[in-house]
């Protein structure tokens, strides 16, 4: 299964704050993926480190994304969902220099708008022009001479726009949402914000069960294979995301993620960018628990095999031979249990009953000592006679 992982933004191990230098740290630490945060205005002093960021992603495969403005109004006024298209442009300008395969956007507050038919169909709409400005600004056929310093222009496809689930009940944005309208416009795709999808669900991402429920409805929906996703702790109150926090700390836990991808990830090609504060030190716990989650999997693969040779051996049924192992393990865990009960009671113990304990085996030991003694057997007294060997008596006599 393809799996990329990287941070959101230029790691906070580099040295150097330019998105080439973090581009090379993150290759360093075995990740694959970046994306540039143009949340903001998008200087002009900032196109050359872009272009060189663009060569590189196109000469080393590296997959480079970019993420629009955080705060988007699709659906407000004119003026507001003009200002927020302006914002829209220069994030396309940017994903086109460098060679981004996502363009990560917000549609914002319902506005006028209800939840439901025509509210999507107002997004897919205005999602639809957004497609074909990215179409248009990748480069026309016959301009390779015009795009001459852009080679993935004309080699590569265009940066799908992908639309990514809020973490708030006043903004559009749940994943039925996302899915519908991506469904309906070609050259989207949905974002699946881990973090947002479990704080809008009141905690609704706990175990592998919930992945696996959350991408077979991804699958019958939208369809295809190819996903990409946020993740990183949040802090969540009333079905509303507070503010992204460290995996650790957070009651969204990556574990029942990784044991999802493990297990049943195989048709799957997925990029994780680290939401976290944390950034590439997060992406690289997710990076070791995938890992570990993979080695397990192999471990019960490698045992369910062992167990199949050795009741064909024995000619035993394979249940039968599962169930004498689950009585096994049975014992031991009793006698583990019984150990631990005996080390619990004996540090319960207060010191005058340690004390009492510890006189009453040391009577026990005098007293056996003493019993012991009496069972010794007592030596012939020598009656000061020296031992003739002429004497015929029968004892020496049987010596010889």
């Amino acid at each position: 299964m393809p799996l990329k992982l990287g941070p959101a933004g230029v790691p906070l191990s580099c040295k150097g704050r330019t998105i080439v230098e973090g581009m090379d740290d993150i290759t360093v630490l075995g990740l694959e993926t970046m994306e540039i945060q143009t949340v903001r205005q998008v200087q002009p002093h900032h196109f050359d480190q872009y272009w060189q960021a663009g060569i590189l992603s196109h000469k080393t495969d590296f997959e480079m994304n970019v993420h629009g403005p955080y705060y988007g109004e699709l659906l407000g006024s004119r003026r507001e969902r003009n200002r927020t298209l302006s914002k829209m442009e220069s994030t396309m300008q940017v994903g086109k220099i460098v060679n981004a395969r996502h363009m990560v956007c917000h549609v914002g507050p319902y506005g006028e708008y209800d939840p439901g038919t025509e509210a999507n169909e107002e997004v897919a709409n205005i999602l639809a022009g957004v497609v074909e400005r990215v179409k248009s600004i990748w480069g026309q056929e016959g301009e390779e001479e015009d795009y001459a310093a852009f080679p993935w222009v004309h080699e590569a496809e265009p940066t799908l726009v992908a639309v990514e689930t809020s973490g708030q009940q006043e903004l559009w944005g749940t994943v039925e949402e996302v899915l519908e309208v991506c469904n309906h416009v070609p050259g989207t795709v949905p974002v699946l914000n881990m973090a947002h999808i479990h704080a809008r669900g009141h905690g609704r991402l706990k175990t592998s069960e919930d992945y696996a429920e959350l991408f077979d409805q991804a699958r019958e929906t939208f369809g295809g294979k190819t996903f990409y996703c946020h993740f990183a702790g949040v802090e969540h109150r009333m079905g509303n995301a507070q503010h992204y926090t460290q995996i650790k700390k957070s009651d969204l836990k990556f574990e029942p993620f990784a044991e999802y991808l493990a297990e049943e990830g195989d048709w799957m090609d997925i990029t994780i960018i680290s939401d976290s504060p944390l950034l590439e030190h997060d992406a690289m716990y997710m990076v070791q628990h995938y890992d570990k989650a993979r080695q397990r999997l192999l471990e019960i693969r490698a045992r369910d095999e062992r167990r199949m040779k050795l009741a064909a051996e024995s000619g035993i049924d394979i249940e039968e031979l599962a169930r004498r192992e689950k009585e096994q393990a049975e014992a031991r865990k009793q006698s583990l249990e019984s150990d631990k009960e005996k080390i619990v009671a004996e540090m319960s113990k207060t010191p005058a009953q340690k004390k009492i304990e510890a006189k009453k085996a040391e009577e026990a030991k005098k007293a056996e000592g003493a019993k012991k003694a009496e069972k010794k057997p007592t030596k012939k007294k020598d009656d000061g006679k020296m031992m003739s060997f002429d004497d015929d008596d029968e004892e020496f006599d049987d010596l010889f």
